[in-house]
């Protein structure tokens, strides 16, 4: 589920706490994955976005109806500008975000009786999307019964500035007018983060991504040391069994990514929260430290492999 909400100037703090409690209530449910919050891109007028993610519709949606979460929403009604909205993603599975990359969520109430011609429409849309700059991909979903009732389309650009260019292009002007034939409104939110599937924190707004300086220092401070293993070991073993260099690298490749996903990148989470987690992280000396930190990591991983190596 991805909810937006714009929050009134002044209570950001409040509403950070608020969504901490919010997060807290909802891994409590059966089902519960995961709570990611992303603050404000710039000139989004403060607009929050937070995605929760369960196993399935059933989980969801007894989170949706619980008490629990009704009295949340009513507590935190003066928190918003208006009343935050929601759009239910389900029956499929987004592409994990190369660094920079930047997703819309676009929702749209559907005219009755006009589904299939949407749908026809939505094709005419997508082959026109693939040939704008750094399109990446979109998936749609379908409605859900009882839960959601707009069709929602999730697409995906390598920067924000490409995605930007594509909503704003003549061409997606052009399709919304013919589009508008079909549907009665459409809400477009964005959400964007580096590296999402390696930074997940679970921590309600202390748990929106670090920036991306920090997340690519990061990953570097983790697979170095991951190559050069692979390299000295599983590299010159396929070497001495004549397996092509070409084979070789695809099985280090499927190694260092596995070992970054479940070992390394979440070891590297909880040893650096202090610095990563922006909920976390300040104040300019905390910044130099976790940086200081991944620097020394660096220079020992360097020496460590120049001896063995030498």
């Amino acid at each position: 589920m991805v909810t937006t909400q714009k929050v009134r100037a002044g209570r950001v703090d409040d509403y950070r706490r608020w969504q901490d409690r919010a997060n807290d209530a909802a891994r409590a449910f059966d089902g519960f994955e995961a709570a990611e919050v992303y603050s404000p891109e710039a000139g989004d007028e403060n607009e929050w976005v937070a995605v929760f993610r369960f196993s399935g519709i059933g989980p969801l949606t007894a989170w949706l109806n619980s008490r629990q979460r009704q009295e949340l929403l009513a507590e935190a009604e003066e928190l918003f500008e208006e009343p935050p909205t929601q759009e239910v993603l389900h029956g499929g599975a987004l592409p994990q975000r190369p660094p920079e990359a930047v997703t819309a969520v676009v929702s749209h109430v559907v005219k009755p009786g006009q589904e299939q011609r949407f749908l026809r429409w939505q094709d005419k849309t997508l082959k026109a999307q693939e040939k704008a700059p750094g399109f990446m991909g979109s998936e749609l979903f379908k409605p859900v019964a009882g839960v959601q009732e707009r069709w929602v389309v999730a697409f995906r650009f390598d920067s924000r500035e490409h995605l930007d260019e594509w909503l704003a292009s003549d061409v997606r002007k052009a399709l919304l007018e013919e589009g508008r034939n079909y549907f009665y409104s459409y809400d477009v939110r964005k959400v964007g983060s580096s590296f999402s599937g390696w930074f997940r924190f679970g921590e309600g707004a202390q748990g929106a991504a670090p920036p991306n300086w920090k997340q690519a220092m990061c990953v570097l401070l983790a697979l170095y040391p991951t190559v050069m293993v692979l390299t000295l070991t599983e590299g010159a073993e396929l070497t001495r069994l004549g397996v092509p260099g070409y084979l070789g690298l695809f099985i280090g490749n499927v190694l260092s990514v596995s070992a970054l996903t479940w070992l390394l990148m979440p070891l590297v989470n909880r040893a650096l929260a202090f610095w990563l987690v922006p909920g976390r992280a300040r104040g300019r000396r905390v910044h130099v430290a976790g940086a200081a930190v991944v620097v020394l990591g660096y220079l020992l991983c360097i020496a460590v492999f120049g001896l063995i190596t030498h």
